[in-house]
């Protein structure tokens, strides 16, 4: 399954004995599937059928859809035809042809195409007949939709490959660097353990507790572990596909953390601690640049 991005449009437009249907659909960002459906007073029974094609092929997004509905043929009678919309019209045809001093005649085929011209809904014995045909017209939208969100999608997955690869990359330096690092880290907790044994009368507990402490503030070992692990994990979320949007946010929150810890760990190190703090914010800013690629997903 492929990654989708949650910004799309689409647009079908189908003819049939009772008029001419444009639908038209276009999402953005949002954390849930929030649908809005502006249909004709006409199309309002299916509203409930196009809404259930809907869950069907989307997940997340702020999803707007749009049908216009025209009567292109039928009778034009007067229970169908809305003649104070028809004369309104033609009032003001004649209205704005003597203000601006224009020539010309009013249009039956421009008037007839105007909403609400013919106020006959659907009839209620083509209901049943009429719903797969603006079903599958939605249906059709929706997978047009969908491949303009996965090419997209491709598109921004891609780059967040190339972040990952960037953030494994000073990860492996940070873990050399750290080899090269420990005399000093020694160096540091051998004058912590002198400062404590010169103290009077220093427990032993609180001496072996303080040595503990400082040196798992001082080690990022584990930090560098997970942060590699979750990097591996992200891409496999991505290679999987499907709604991986609200997974990459909590996974991100994690490699955040874990970068976060690194950088509160480096002081007193020297030089390798101060390029090791280089490194750290360099993978921060790569996990904050794959988090706004993240909001965009599905």
């Amino acid at each position: 399954m492929s990654v989708r991005s949650m910004t799309g449009f689409a647009q079908v437009r189908k003819i049939l004995q009772q008029g001419e249907i444009v639908l038209s659909v276009k999402t953005v960002n949002h954390r849930g599937l929030d649908m809005h459906l502006h249909l004709p007073p006409g199309l309002d029974p299916f509203e409930a059928a196009i809404r259930r094609a809907i869950k069907n092929r989307v997940a997340r997004g702020h999803l707007q859809l749009n049908i216009a509905w025209s009567q292109v043929s039928g009778p034009a009678d007067g229970s169908s035809l809305n003649r104070p919309l028809l004369e309104a019209y033609v009032a003001a045809f004649h209205f704005a042809a003597r203000q601006f001093q224009l020539p010309g005649t009013p249009d039956l085929n421009v008037a007839f195409r105007i909403p609400g011209m013919f106020r006959t809904e659907i009839a209620p014995e083509l209901a049943d007949g009429f719903e797969p045909h603006l079903v599958a017209l939605a249906e059709g939208a929706l997978t047009q939709l969908n491949s303009f969100r996965e090419r997209e999608g491709a598109e921004m997955a891609a780059e967040i490959r190339e972040r990952c690869g960037e953030i494994r990359t000073r990860v492996a330096r940070m873990e050399s660097i750290r080899s090269s690092a420990l005399p000093a880290f020694h160096k540091r907790l051998s004058e912590r353990l002198s400062e404590l044994l010169r103290a009077s009368s220093i427990d032993p507990q609180r001496l072996a507790a303080e040595a503990a402490l400082l040196a798992d503030r001082s080690d990022i070992s584990e930090e560098l572990i997970r942060l590699k692990t979750h990097v591996t994990e992200l891409e496999q979320l991505l290679n999987a596909g499907g709604e991986v949007g609200k997974k990459l946010d909590f996974l991100l929150q994690e490699m955040n953390r874990e970068t976060n810890t690194v950088l509160s760990k480096t002081g007193g190190l020297g030089d390798l601690g101060l390029t090791i703090t280089e490194l750290a914010l360099a993978a921060k800013a790569e996990i904050d640049k794959i988090r706004e690629q993240s909001l965009n997903l599905e």
